[in-house]
């Protein structure tokens, strides 16, 4: 299954479309089959081309200039990691009808991680929190910072709010009431006073690839220098509690980065359902465990 429109302004692809931007700006990768891949991505498009190549299309607005910025960063970044990352090949330019810049990947071999399969791997988090241990360690200078204020958790204060409003009804009573005390506290925690250091930004079980059950690869990067916090999300919205201590353990934050961590990983959940709760059925499966897994926990 492939997701419909998630957005209003989202552009639409297809494999037709792919076909003939490949034809007119990339002829060696044309001439292959083209077919879409089935992706709860909210940001891109997906279509396989070929046996060996990726092509990702930004889907709205705000995922354009991730792919160029895959291309400036992701060479830099990638031996220096202990697992494999994507591997943009080219950039495409706007052209038949569509109207941002595109990009072509080499295709990584593997299944998506799932919720199911990956919540109680404890050596998987270990590999997981050596990525970002690595990851942290990494000399990127020049790397964009996060955009203030969208991350920080008094500015996502009022859009929490109204998705908790919107969530009355698309979530258990116990987890919302529940939910909404624990952001409640979260808006009194101190804000990061460490250096930012550098996060993927989008950590969770489907941007994990596995080859024969074992973490090989993560995707789809929001790379930039931001609060050590954010990439400690997992904890919550991938992990159970066994594989999360393992995780935390690992990595060792502090009790006020760990307290942020939960409370980022809070809001990213409770702002899923009133969005998707219409079109995207795995983020809010997503969403729905994360709120177990952070309510379950008592301070």
């Amino acid at each position: 299954m492939i997701p419909g429109r998630m957005h209003e302004g989202e552009q639409e692809t297809s494999s037709d479309l792919v076909r003939r931007l490949l034809a007119a700006q990339f002829p060696q990768w044309a001439g292959g089959a083209v077919r879409p891949l089935t992706s709860w991505g909210t940001d891109h498009a997906l279509y396989r081309v070929g046996d060996g190549l990726l092509a990702r299309l930004p889907r709205i607005g705000w995922a354009v200039g991730q792919v160029e910025r895959d291309l400036t960063w992701l060479p830099r970044l990638a031996p220096a990691l202990p697992l494999e990352t994507p591997q943009p090949l080219a950039l495409g330019g706007p052209g038949e009808g569509y109207p941002w810049p595109w990009g072509v990947y080499r295709w990584l071999p593997g299944e998506m991680a799932t919720l199911t399969g990956v919540q109680g791997d404890v050596a998987l988090a270990g590999g997981l929190a050596a990525f970002v241990l690595a990851l942290r360690a990494t000399d990127l200078t020049g790397l964009p910072r996060a955009e203030a204020p969208e991350r920080t958790l008094p500015d996502l204060g009022p859009p929490v709010r109204r998705a908790l409003a919107q969530s009355a009804d698309l979530l258990p009573p116990e987890t919302w009431h529940r939910a909404a005390e624990v952001w409640d506290r979260a808006q009194a925690l101190p804000g990061c006073s460490a250096a930012p250091v550098v996060v993927h930004g989008d950590l969770h079980a489907n941007n994990l690839l596995l080859r024969e059950g074992r973490l090989a690869a993560v995707l789809d990067f929001g790379l930039r220098l931001d609060d050590p916090a954010v990439d400690l999300m997992p904890a919550w919205n991938t992990f159970g509690e066994q594989a999360r201590a393992a995780y935390l353990r690992a990595l060792a934050p502090d009790d006020a980065t760990r307290a942020r961590g939960r409370a980022l990983a809070l809001a990213k959940a409770l702002l899923a359902p009133p969005y998707y709760h219409r079109t995207n059925p795995e983020i809010v499966e997503r969403a729905r465990f994360t709120l177990g897994q952070v309510t379950a926990e008592r301070p």
